[in-house]
């Protein structure tokens, strides 16, 4: 599964960088996000309940940075455990442009999923994986243009 999409917001790239990599404004951006530990710069850990059609899980996974490109790109990868309900495991590549006083966000992000998950339908699972991503960039939008 494949998404692609981007958003501007209204801050410098600089401050945009910094939010995407604050723990608590990722906590209060991620749908479902019960905690998130950050154990260095390069390393997090998240607890998530979601739910995909009849599948409600917590998810408990682990995410790497690559932040060697930063501030103009980004990489992560991670995987995530529900138990009975399967796991998923991907990455995205973010890159963020200039635009005057504020940012453009570009995404392109990668999944696999397997277990009673993987079961749902791959249209099921793309459509909530989209309402997911919107929802937390909406959110991200709107932490980041209130701080500026």
């Amino acid at each position: 599964m494949e998404l692609q999409d981007e958003i501007r917001v209204e801050a410098l790239r600089s401050e945009v960088f910094a939010a995407l990599n604050d723990p608590e404004i990722l906590k209060a951006c991620i749908p479902g996000c019960e905690e998130l530990t950050k154990h260095s710069d390069t390393e997090l850990e998240a607890k998530v309940v979601l739910k995909i059609g009849p599948v409600k899980a917590k998810f408990g996974g682990n995410v790497t940075l690559d932040p060697s490109e930063a501030p103009s790109r980004f990489s992560l990868s991670g995987e995530g455990n529900g138990g009975m309900a399967g796991f998923a495991k991907g990455g995205a590549d973010v890159e963020l442009v200039e635009d005057g006083q504020a940012t453009i966000v570009k995404y392109l992000a990668k999944a696999d999923v397997g277990g009673k998950i993987a079961q749902l339908g791959s249209r099921l699972i793309l459509s909530t994986s989209k309402k997911l991503a919107k929802s937390f960039f909406e959110k991200f939008k709107a932490e980041v243009e209130v701080r500026d």
